[in-house]
């Protein structure tokens, strides 16, 4: 226990110790944190359907008429109704002949990669990738090239030299947004790299399902290649509002995991409120207001990051809801953080391992139900706190 506490003591003094603050009541796009209401500008709930009466509506419906859990695991007696209503739900949405839900976007994303590779086999990974692709890499026991951030041609070198000496599958994994930088990966270029080398390719979208492209299909849709992504991943939890995740692609590859994901296999099933929540989502993004909601938030985007690249600020080459402001170092991060919160806007400190060391930043996330006009001031707001910091 001593030595676990000077661990945490040395982790205090480099700004790098990490500690939960509790929100009382509803997500939105004000919250109530100890016994104050302040912005919320680090939230996933991207479309603001996390409080969407809707969805409340849709999980009590569910629960009443379907219980609080589900029971077991999915291959026990874990199947209800609502999983398959919402498979199918999903793959229609992406396109594809079926899908498959995971309990979490990490339990999706080690589940497949460990369900679909295996010794012998490779994966290429970008070097910007959530953590859940670089544990469902490890755990697959392919051999893992990780290409340089976004960069094609140091991509392509490494599947030239390794098709010359090839013995199993390639697949190509890439975040469609990534978390922490707010840009896109170039999906153009990889499905023409994935065609060109017999590569299967995977998109985690779980930051643009719902948010991206013309009908919320996500970044494949707006970048124009939807129907040549073989595996697409996404979660329930960010816009969607609701939680858990999924792999939606060939009947094939759904089977596969249905009988080697263990994360998939090993795990009690979604409870039916929460199922009843998502199929309400789709719902929603579906429709008018869904196209409402992805303009609004494009708006506050727009903003907020306008403002802040007009006075010179970092943001990483976001083009996204996800806004990066880069600060550099732990303590004046965790500092901006605080003081940020004392002026009543709540936006999380983002430090190593999480991102690489001496690129920590603020990471700001906006949502459809922000104000423009709180979206403005949050941004006038950060940029005084930046330059009241020392050094």
């Amino acid at each position: 226990m001593r030595e676990l506490r000077k661990n945490l003591e040395e982790l205090q003094g480099l700004g790098m110790l990490r500690t939960l603050k509790t929100i009382a009541g509803p997500q939105g796009p004000r919250v109530m944190l100890d016994g104050r209401e302040v912005l919320l500008l680090c939230s996933n709930n991207y479309l603001g359907l996390a409080g969407h009466p809707d969805l409340i509506e849709a999980s009590c419906a569910a629960t009443r008429r379907f219980g609080v859990g589900s029971g077991a695991s999915r291959l026990v007696s874990g199947t209800m109704e609502l999983h398959d209503r919402l498979e199918q739900r999903i793959a229609a949405f992406k396109n594809t002949e079926a899908a498959l839900v995971f309990n979490s976007g990490y339990a999706a994303n080690t589940g497949i990669l460990q369900g679909l590779a295996g010794p012998g086999d490779v994966i290429f990974s970008d070097q910007l990738n959530h953590a859940s692709i670089i544990d469902g890499c490890r755990l697959s026991e392919a051999r893992t090239l990780v290409y340089p951030h976004r960069d094609m041609a140091a991509l392509e070198s490494l599947l030239q030299t390794e098709s010359s000496r090839r013995l199993g599958r390639f697949l190509i994994v890439t975040d469609g947004i990534f978390s922490m930088d707010g840009d896109m990966a170039p999906l153009a270029e990889l499905v023409a790299l994935k065609d060109r080398y017999d590569t299967l390719l995977m998109v985690d979208d779980a930051h643009g399902t719902g948010v991206l492209g013309a009908t919320g299909r996500g970044t494949a849709e707006l970048l124009g290649c939807l129907d040549r992504v073989d595996l697409h991943m996404g979660t329930l939890g960010k816009a969607l509002g609701s939680f858990g995740a999924y792999l939606a692609a060939d009947r094939v590859v759904i089977d596969t995991l249905i009988n080697r994901s263990r994360s998939f296999i090993f795990s009690t099933s979604l409870p039916p409120g929460v199922l009843g929540a998502s199929l309400a989502a789709f719902d929603l993004v579906d429709g008018p207001e869904g196209a409402q909601r992805r303009q609004a938030l494009e708006t506050n985007r727009k903003l907020f990051a306008e403002r802040l690249r007009q006075a010179g600020v970092d943001l990483c080459d976001s083009r996204t809801q996800i806004v990066p402001i880069l600060t550099g170092e732990p303590v004046p991060t965790m500092e901006a953080a605080r003081r940020l919160l004392d002026s009543g806007v709540f936006i999380q400190g983002i430090r190593p391992p999480t991102v690489p060391v001496g690129r920590c930043r603020l990471r700001a996330t906006l949502m459809a139900d922000h104000r423009p006009e709180e979206v403005s001031a949050a941004a006038e707001l950060i940029l005084d706190t930046l330059a009241d910091l020392p050094g």
